[in-house]
């Protein structure tokens, strides 16, 4: 099967596209391309490459897909409970720190960037689809698949957007772009932006084949899993005062059971680990995902996931000399932590950090507090020192943080080869790789179903418990980490066990499901958007800067507030918008 690659040339719609076997036959770039100048149906499917280009977070003139990155690493996740923000401290990109403390302001420009940078995107898919509906498809077989495949990339963006800032503007696919700046902002609420959305997406999927001659290319399962996602969130509804949930729509929660049973053909991976190999990024745990490559002929290094620029790690005696970003929190290794049956320990914040470094007199260090037990994907997650690094044989993974002293000791392994790996950048950008980006993966749709009938209760709860048990079956059963002095032994004390049905009520339930997308999905951008959806995130933030006052100081006057539960809308835009956007609740008024 051919993989789908895409280039994206600065200028709004200046694009190319490669199709090409796993050597990456390379293709000359075919010029600047406007919707004015399309006469043919070969040049048209260019404007799709520049919608599937969007993916790689070339939106427009942009240099910086790091700050708005596919990945949501930030936006996600630094801004959750999760991960600190890194670097070198709290002044390096701090617009990146107000948004882990929780102090975002409309002035902050990662979030006009953000803003711009994906209505450019949605242009760009309007004008593919403007320009694909004047070809007759006797002329192209292929337009109506054509046509929703660029439906779902619009979808998915708007779904982003309506995830980060609620209050946005809708421009409509014939709404020409001089028009854009009359739109405002609140003519649609939440739920209804997400039930356009869904809509969109169930109207394309009915014009997606199962599957595509090309890896990469949407297809109708990719479609309907992105749907069910976006029913989910809408399931939740929001007081629009307020943003708490006042009401879950159990009927739209069983279109998402039904949805989900409809998706075939995908399992998960035998091993966690396997995520993070390239031989399987496109194997049968990959639903949705954005395809990137390296030494394609393209310039530089390629294609590769821009988005983890500033993100490959860095420190004394690390193998790359990166910029150190994008760190997990302690908080997040603690929650990893079980008990005797290895199942989660819901009161990790009230027991003592997990793992510390403590130096010893002649400069050596250990890790201290590591008797108790944890859950395996605590090591295919995280780095911590004194533990093996995936395959990497010079040394054990050390005091790998640019700056310790403001955020630890421990850094990320998801999403980077191992370092000796020859697929993996070994000068700048450092450690980069044609490693793809899941964004839906099949785990994902196992905790989704899960959730969905969670909340409905009854009947279906035991059903969510076997669909947990199947995602913690596969932590159980991967390969665990092995210390690095004796391969014989494991790296920690890994204890992973299975819900059973007794004492499972629809409370204990919830409690397991979201602790279990936690663990799961960590460091995956999703982190901060379940616990808006949940109701949770006030609640959770402000018991988080409370855990962690005591190792990162800057959290001491940290708080999260009503409101904040969504970005403020950029100054930038409600200028550009001549005065008519309305401010998200939670944020001075313009």
């Amino acid at each position: 099967m051919m993989k789908l690659n895409i280039i994206a040339t600065l200028g709004i719609v200046a694009l190319f596209t490669v199709s090409c076997s796993d050597d990456f036959l390379q293709n000359p770039p075919q010029g600047t391309l406007s919707e004015a100048n399309m006469n043919d149906p070969e040049a048209v499917d260019l404007l799709v490459s520049g919608a599937y280009a969007t993916f790689g977070c070339r939106y427009a003139d942009s240099n910086d897909p790091h700050f708005y990155s596919i990945t949501n690493w930030s936006h996600g996740e630094v801004r959750a409970d999760n991960a600190y923000k890194g670097g070198g401290g709290e002044t390096d990109i701090w617009e990146f720190h107000d948004m882990e403390t929780a102090k975002l302001q409309p002035n902050n420009g990662l979030l006009d960037g953000k803003w711009f940078n994906v209505y450019c995107g949605i242009s760009r898919c309007n004008s593919a689809i403007r320009a694909l509906r004047k070809i007759d498809e006797s002329d192209n077989k292929d337009i109506k698949t054509r046509i929703a495949e660029v439906s779902v990339i619009r979808a998915f963006w708007y779904f982003d957007l309506v995830r980060q800032f609620n209050r946005i503007p809708y421009m409509d696919i014939d709404l020409p772009e001089s028009e854009y700046v009359h739109v405002r902002n609140d003519e649609f609420t939440r739920e209804e932006h997400l039930a356009r959305i869904a809509s969109e997406l169930m109207d394309a999927a009915s014009d997606l084949p199962d599957t595509q001659p090309e890896l990469g290319r949407i297809n109708r399962r990719a479609a309907l899993a992105l749907a069910a996602k976006v029913k989910l969130y809408q399931a939740y509804e929001e007081d629009p005062a307020t943003n708490a949930v006042v009401n879950i729509d159990k009927g739209l929660l069983r279109e998402v059971v039904d949805i989900i049973d409809g998706i075939q053909g995908y399992d998960l991976l035998d091993d966690f680990q396997k995520l993070d190999m390239l031989e399987y990024e496109n194997g049968p745990e990959s639903v949705l995902s954005v395809q990137f490559s390296k030494d394609d002929g393209s310039g530089g290094v390629g294609r590769i996931n821009w988005g983890n620029l500033l993100n490959s790690m860095t420190g004394p005696g690390c193998p790359w000399q990166g910029d150190g970003f994008f760190l997990p929190s302690q908080d997040l290794i603690n929650a990893y932590q079980t008990d005797a049956d290895g199942l989660p320990l819901f009161d990790y914040q009230s027991r003592p950090d997990y793992g510390t470094v403590e130096f010893d007199a002649d400069g050596s260090y250990h890790l201290a507090n590591v008797d108790g037990n944890v859950d395996p994907r605590l090591d295919f997650v995280t780095g911590r020192p004194t533990i093996t690094y995936k395959t990497y044989k010079e040394s054990p993974c050390g005091l790998w943080v640019r700056n310790s002293d403001t955020y630890g000791y421990n850094n990320t392994k998801r999403f980077w080869l191992s370092p000796e790996s020859p697929d993996a950048q070994q000068g700048w950008p450092w450690g980069a790789s044609e490693l793809n980006w899941q964004l839906i993966r099949y785990a994902d749709l196992l905790l989704y179903k899960a959730e969905a009938l969670i909340e409905i209760g009854g009947e279906g709860l035991d059903e969510a418990r076997l669909l947990i048990n199947r995602v913690r079956s596969r932590a159980m059963n991967s390969t665990y980490v092995k210390d690095f002095n004796d391969p014989s032994k494991d790296a920690a004390h890994y204890k992973i066990g299975l819900y059973s049905a007794a004492g499972w009520t629809q409370e204990y339930a919830r409690r397991a499901l979201r602790t279990e997308m936690r663990l799961e999905k960590a460091m995956e951008g999703e982190r901060f958007f379940d616990l808006v959806r949940w109701g949770i995130a006030k609640e959770t933030m402000n018991n988080y800067f409370a855990a962690e006052r005591d190792n990162r100081m800057y959290y001491q006057n940290a708080s999260f507030d009503t409101g904040e539960e969504y970005f403020a809308i950029p100054t930038a835009q409600y200028n550009f918008s001549g005065g008519i956007y309305t401010q998200n609740p939670g944020y001075p008024g313009f």
